[in-house]
């Protein structure tokens, strides 16, 4: 590797690093923003979107220079297709942080209306998955991430069970639906938010050891989610 390239592609991992713990802060933000019906946190969470879709493209930008003037090869190549994909990803989940803040709002002042199921160990498992695959991607570690992809299954589990007890408080409190659909949206985000970190956890395994993992038994997910 030449050392222009060398210092090209430790600024890229900088970058995306970077990236990676905005998004982070960005999803607790919306969490918290939801569990503490805080309208002001979650406007903030709103309109700092455009911060982590600036940062997508400059990451995005900088893999497209890297081709074009090094052409990598190898694992280096391997390198730079899996930052493009694990970009992708950390924008989407940026796009869910918002789409929980918008439901947040929908909370904010609503302090007579009580939450029917625990929506608080969901997210703390969402967001513990996406931390522990964001740390698989700073040090590389495959056998971490393949651990994490595993525990996608777990929060799907949890949304199933969510979404059943939302839809028995409907048909008991059918005036409360509005609010109840929301807080459903949010359960749904949220499991889209664990899918996305396998789909890093993923590339992790790609990136490290060059093999794809995604439609292997146990590591499935979906790429794209749709809203």
């Amino acid at each position: 590797m030449s050392a222009h390239l060398q210092l090209e592609i430790e600024r890229l991992k900088r970058k995306l690093l970077a990236l990676s713990a905005l998004v982070e802060h960005r999803i607790h933000e919306a969490v918290r923003a939801l569990h503490t019906r805080d309208g002001t946190l979650a406007r903030g969470v709103i309109d700092g979107d455009s911060e982590i879709d600036q940062a997508e493209v400059e990451v995005e930008e900088e893999c497209l220079k890297i081709l074009a003037l090094y052409q990598p090869v190898a694992s280096d190549l391997r390198f730079i297709v899996a930052v493009l994909k694990i970009n992708h990803d950390l924008e989407r989940i940026g796009d869910l942080a918002v789409n929980i803040a918008r439901k947040a709002l929908a909370f904010a002042g609503q302090t007579e209306f009580q939450f029917p199921f625990d929506l608080v160990a969901m997210s703390r498992k969402t967001e513990a998955m996406l931390h522990d695959a964001l740390d698989c991607l700073v040090h590389l570690n495959a056998d971490q991430a393949r651990a994490v992809c595993e525990r996608d299954r777990e929060i799907n589990d949890m949304k199933r069970n969510l979404r059943e007890q939302a839809e028995r408080e409907m048909r008991e409190r059918p005036p409360q639906i509005p609010l109840l659909l929301r807080l459903l949206g949010a359960c749904r985000n949220l499991e889209r938010v664990a899918d996305q970190a396998a789909n890093i956890a993923e590339d992790v395994v790609y990136l490290v050891h060059g093999e794809i993992i995604r439609h292997q038994p146990g590591a499935g997910t979906q790429r794209e989610n749709g809203e």
